[in-house]
């Protein structure tokens, strides 16, 4: 006598059929839905991208050198101030304050960039040198200081 399994289905010697449809719409929906978010994130992560590079490695962007005029602009940064030097020579220190709303005032800092952008129309490029103690938001906060001031070229380097 052979041993089989019960399919349920009531009658002797009757087989079920093994063939069973399966709905595809909602899988087809996940897809669509997922394909779509990444899509939209994919956007937003070239938006919110920083074009910095490390000071003192090579540039992606060498260009040869032409008959502008720049100056080696360099912002030390720390947690108490902020200090501007132009071809080693110094501007008065802008000390770190917040507003009212607890925001971060640049307001000094955007004023002296845009004297040295006045000064210098071809300046593209900035050094940062930032202090180990200064807070993250504060560095992105200041980058985009720099960027706002057509400054694109922005150096990160540590201070010491």
């Amino acid at each position: 006598m052979a041993g089989g399994m019960d399919l349920g289905t009531g009658g002797k010697g009757g087989k079920k059929p093994l063939d069973a449809a399966i709905n595809l719409v909602p899988f087809i929906d996940l897809m669509a839905v997922t394909i779509s978010f990444l899509i939209m994130t994919a956007v937003w992560t070239q938006i919110g991208r920083l074009q910095v590079s490390q000071a003192g490695g090579p540039s992606a962007e060498d260009t040869p050198p032409e008959q502008t005029k720049t100056v080696q602009l360099t912002l030390a940064i720390t947690p108490e101030q902020l200090v501007l030097t132009a071809d080693q020579s110094s501007f008065e220190p802008i000390p770190l304050s917040r507003n009212d709303k607890g925001k971060l005032d640049l307001a000094k800092l955007t004023e002296r960039l845009k004297q040295i952008k006045e000064q210098f129309p071809d300046q593209s490029a900035i050094t940062l040198q930032t202090d180990d103690k200064v807070r993250y938001d504060v560095l992105v906060r200041i980058i985009d200081e720099c960027l706002g001031n057509q400054l694109p070229q922005v150096s990160v380097m540590a201070a010491g």
